[in-house]
């Protein structure tokens, strides 16, 4: 149902962000996934940032309609994710998350997908929540949505942003208004060949008067191996080459280089994905 109807607030643009900056990394992360023998599946991570390393642990089972994941970090956070799928009614998903040790940062989440809607409400978990409300309505074609965050204990918007899209087959183009409308921004992505994107972002802020204009492109070269390049405005160009080795195991390189400052040392991101 939700593949016809026109998707969840974060949906809009996704196409064209997933193109500029999904998959590039300037930090070096290793992932491997096992499954147990009740079909529970464990994923170990592992991250370096700078001088900074990050692990985690999470172990995801899924029953019926029911999915839990419980996710440990090396920062001693234990994060329990409960998500019940199809709830009384086909396109409606609950979803409890509930940390330790900030319980206060428990919340409820229910999303709705029809054919011309898609609507998230999310609740905080305590004395004074913070209530998220987004809605998108159209169709697959053509949408327009809205999205906010009211701090029932100061009384406050804290967020408010909205966006339009427009679909087709081989093209998206979206326009939003963000952060509280400081920003406004318009993007698009255009799929020029069965393996060829292109697609570009322009960023307006109104407190700076500044825009960043970022271009980029991505291409298989077989079907197993995708590069990708992007270059803004301020100079920063970006290219990765991804390589699936075996299903749904993919090796990633990618770097980043300030074409303005080229005296300085580019920085390079390596991410290693393996499962079984």
């Amino acid at each position: 149902m939700a593949a016809a109807g026109p998707g969840l607030y974060s949906e809009i643009g996704k196409k064209a962000r997933d193109l500029l900056y999904k998959d590039y990394h300037t930090d070096q992360k290793f992932t491997l996934t096992t499954y147990a023998a009740n079909g529970a599946a464990i994923t170990a991570a592992s991250t370096r940032k700078d001088e900074a390393i990050f692990n985690e642990i999470q172990s995801q089972l899924k029953h019926n309609n029911v999915t839990v994941d419980v996710k440990a970090t090396s920062e001693s956070n234990v994060i329990t994710t409960i998500t019940v799928h199809e709830l009384g009614t086909p396109g409606l998903k609950a979803i409890l998350c509930v940390p330790f040790p900030y319980q206060k940062s428990a919340k409820a989440e229910l999303q709705y997908l029809h054919h011309h809607a898609g609507v998230a409400a999310s609740v905080g978990l305590n004395a004074n929540p913070v209530v998220n409300l987004s809605g998108v309505f159209g169709t697959k074609a053509i949408a327009v949505g809205a999205d906010a965050a009211f701090d029932t204990s100061s009384g406050d918007l804290t967020k408010y942003n909205a966006g339009l899209s427009y679909t087709t087959p081989d093209f998206v183009a979206a326009a939003t208004l963000n952060n509280k409308g400081d920003n406004i921004a318009a993007s698009y992505y255009h799929s020029v060949s069965p393996t060829t994107a292109v697609g570009g972002e322009l960023s307006h802020s109104f407190s700076t008067n500044g825009n960043t204009i970022t271009f980029g492109t991505q291409h298989a070269l077989d079907p197993l191996t995708t590069v990708k390049a992007r270059f803004n405005n301020y100079g920063m160009a970006s290219a990765l080459i991804q390589h699936e080795w075996r299903p749904k195991s993919l090796v990633t390189i990618s770097t980043e280089v300030d074409t303005k400052a080229i005296e300085k040392s580019s920085k390079v991101g390596l991410s290693l994905v393996l499962k079984p």
